[in-house]
């Protein structure tokens, strides 16, 4: 049994955190996970919302836009398309998402599905931002 993990966290254009932690708390599709050392594999859908990363007393809060988790062998691997520390966050940027969101005409299936990871997007934002 081991006390650490090594959590990576990847964007498309950077490996953005690497480090090791004693905890990881990650916004799946569906709900919150908590990976701790000697976690089961898994493989899961992320939704929008904070990652927090928990070394001794401290916790770092970051916003992720989504992606998905793998976690084995104490290892936590993270894809997502953005990761921003939350005292980072554009609070004026995101309320603005959400304003041009909500106007946005929905004629077809494709055009509500944009709205609404727009929506989803800009409110996890906030809610992250808040906390």
């Amino acid at each position: 049994m081991t006390d650490q993990l090594h959590c990576i966290v990847v964007t498309p254009e950077r490996k953005a955190i690497e480090q090791a932690v004693d905890f990881v708390a990650l916004p799946l599709y569906d709900g919150e996970i908590g990976i701790a050392p000697d976690h089961a594999p898994l493989i899961g859908r992320m939704g929008f919302g904070e990652m927090r990363l928990r070394q001794g007393g401290q916790i770092a809060r970051y916003y992720v836009d989504g992606g998905f988790v793998h976690v084995a062998e104490n290892e936590v691997t993270v894809l997502t398309s953005d990761v921003v520390p939350v005292d980072e966050i554009d609070e004026a940027a995101a309320r603005a998402q959400l304003e041009l969101a909500l106007k946005q005409p929905v004629a077809t299936p494709q055009q509500e599905q944009i709205r609404d990871r727009a929506l989803a997007q800009a409110r996890a934002q906030l809610r992250v931002a808040r906390k």
